[in-house]
C-alpha cells in the first residue's frame, strides 16, 4: 500500500479509496468534484449522471446510480470503497438500501451543496424551480435532504450561514408532520454536521496575471471607464434587478463604466437582462457565457464584482474574482461575511439598495485606493485554494474511516 508523508498534524497518512456520487453533475458540483479528485491524497473515482432534471435526480438518480453502482461492483468494474463522499442531490437512503449486500459497512459522507429547504422561492409563482406547484414549496424533496442526513454517517454544509439557516428551519418543517415528528433528531444531526468549504481552482486562473504581469492590452481594456462584473447565474435568486437599478444610479449620476455579463444562463433569460441591454447600450461589452480564456480576461480587467442575492451558500465566483484582484461589493448577509475578512466587511459589505449605490460611486471614482484593497484581499482568500481545502478533506476521510 502507497503512503504519503504530508506536513499537518497526523502526519503519515495511508490512502483510501473515496467514490464521489454526484447525481447532478455539472457547474458548482462538478467543480468540486473534480478539484477534490485532482488535489486529494486519496483515491477519488466519480460516479455521476449529468446536470439536467434536477426534480427527477432527486427521486430517480439514487436508483439509477445504485444500479450502475451494483453492476460494477459485481462485474469487478469497481472497486469497494473505504467511504463514500455524496452531494445532496442524492436520496441516499434508497441508494444504500438498493446497495445493502456490497455497502451496508462502509461509511457515507454527505455535502450539502445547497437544501431544498431554505432555497429561496421567486414570488412570481409561474416561474421558478416550483412552478408546477403554484409557487408553492414541495417539501418532498426536502425530506429527501432531511433523511439522507440521518443516513449520513457525517454531514459536511460549504458555509456556516448554510449550516445555521438550515438547522433554523428544521423544526417548524419537522412540526408540519401530525406526530411522531422526531424533533429530537435536530440535535443529532447537529452533533455530526461541521462546516468544510468549497475548494475553488484558483490556478486556472493564473494566466490574466501573465497577461498584467506582460502589461498587455486586450480590445476591451479601457483604463477611463473602469468595468463592472456579474460573473453568476441569470436567474431570480441573484436578485438581478437590484444590480442593474444600482448601474442606472451610477449612469445617472454621471460616472463612466462598462459592464460585463459572464454568468452561466439556465434554461430562458429573466427579461431583465434584455431591458439592461437596451439601457445600458454600449457600455455592456459582453452579455453571455464567457468560454475559460474570455472570462480570465474580463475577471483580471473587471475593477469590481457585485453581488445582490437573494441566494448564497458559498460563492465561488465572488471568490475567483476576488482571486483576480477584483473589489467586491455583496450584501452583508449569507455566507459572504465569512468569505470576507472582517476588516474589510465596512468597505466592502453593504447593508441595503442605497449602500450599494454608495460604495460602487466610491469603487468607480477612487481606483487606486480600490485597486490597493482588491490586492490584499486576492492575498487573504488564497485560504480557499484547493491545495489547502483538500488537506481538510482528507482529514475527515480519515478520521470517519477510523
Amino acid at each position: 500500500m502507497t503512503f504519503f508523508t504530508i506536513s499537518v498534524s497526523f502526519g503519515v497518512m495511508i490512502v483510501k479509496k473515496v467514490t464521489i456520487i454526484s447525481p447532478y453533475h455539472g457547474g458548482s458540483h462538478k467543480a468540486w468534484a473534480a478539484g477534490y479528485q485532482k488535489h486529494s491524497r486519496h483515491e477519488v473515482t466519480l460516479l455521476t449522471l449529468p446536470d439536467r432534471f434536477w426534480k427527477w435526480r432527486m427521486h430517480g438518480g439514487a436508483v439509477t446510480l445504485a444500479r450502475r453502482w451494483r453492476e460494477g461492483a459485481e462485474y469487478g468494474k469497481f472497486d469497494r470503497p473505504d467511504v463514500f463522499l455524496a452531494t445532496d442531490m442524492l436520496d441516499v437512503t434508497t441508494f444504500l438500501a438498493l446497495t445493502r449486500p456490497y455497502t451496508a459497512t462502509i461509511p457515507f459522507i454527505l455535502y450539502m451543496h445547497e437544501n431544498q429547504l431554505t432555497y429561496p422561492l421567486p414570488q412570481d409563482g409561474r416561474t421558478g424551480p416550483m412552478r408546477r406547484q403554484r409557487g408553492e414549496r414541495d417539501y418532498h424533496y426536502v425530506f429527501i435532504n432531511y433523511t439522507s442526513m440521518l443516513a449520513a454517517d457525517r454531514v459536511l454544509f460549504n458555509s456556516r450561514y448554510h449550516r445555521e439557516s438550515w438547522f433554523a428551519a428544521l423544526p417548524n418543517f419537522l412540526k408540519h408532520f401530525p406526530e411522531y415528528n422526531e424533533l429530537g433528531s435536530i440535535e443529532r444531526l447537529r452533533g455530526k454536521s461541521e462546516v468544510l468549504p468549497v475548494g475553488v481552482d484558483f490556478k486556472r486562473l493564473e494566466i490574466g496575471d501573465w497577461r498584467l504581469a506582460q502589461n498587455l492590452q486586450s480590445p476591451i481594456t479601457n483604463p477611463q471607464s473602469p468595468l463592472i462584473l456579474w460573473n453568476q447565474r441569470w436567474e431570480y435568486d441573484k436578485n438581478p434587478e437590484a444590480f442593474f437599478a444600482a448601474l442606472y444610479a451610477v449612469a445617472e449620476a454621471g460616472i463612466p463604466f462598462r459592464v460585463a455579463l459572464c454568468g452561466q444562463v439556465y434554461g430562458k433569460r429573466p427579461s431583465i437582462f434584455a431591458e439592461a441591454q437596451e439601457k445600458l447600450g454600449s457600455r455592456i461589452i459582453h452579455a453571455d457565457f464567457a468560454d475559460d480564456d474570455t472570462y480570465r480576461q474580463l475577471l483580471w480587467e473587471a475593477a469590481v464584482v457585485i453581488s445582490t442575492a437573494h441566494h448564497e451558500f458559498f460563492g465561488i465566483s465572488i471568490l475567483e474574482a476576488i482571486q483576480c484582484q477584483t473589489f467586491p461589493l455583496l450584501p452583508h448577509r449569507l455566507s459572504y461575511p465569512e468569505l470576507i475578512p472582517e476588516p474589510y466587511h465596512l468597505q466592502c459589505l453593504y447593508a441595503n439598495q442605497g449602500g450599494l449605490v454608495q460604495r460602487l460611486k466610491w469603487v468607480l471614482t477612487h481606483g487606486e485606493e480600490a485597486q490597493d484593497t482588491a490586492v490584499a484581499l486576492s492575498r487573504a482568500v488564497t485560504r480557499f485554494d484547493w491545495p489547502r481545502i483538500a488537506l481538510q478533506y482528507d482529514e475527515i476521510i480519515r478520521n470517519v474511516i477510523d
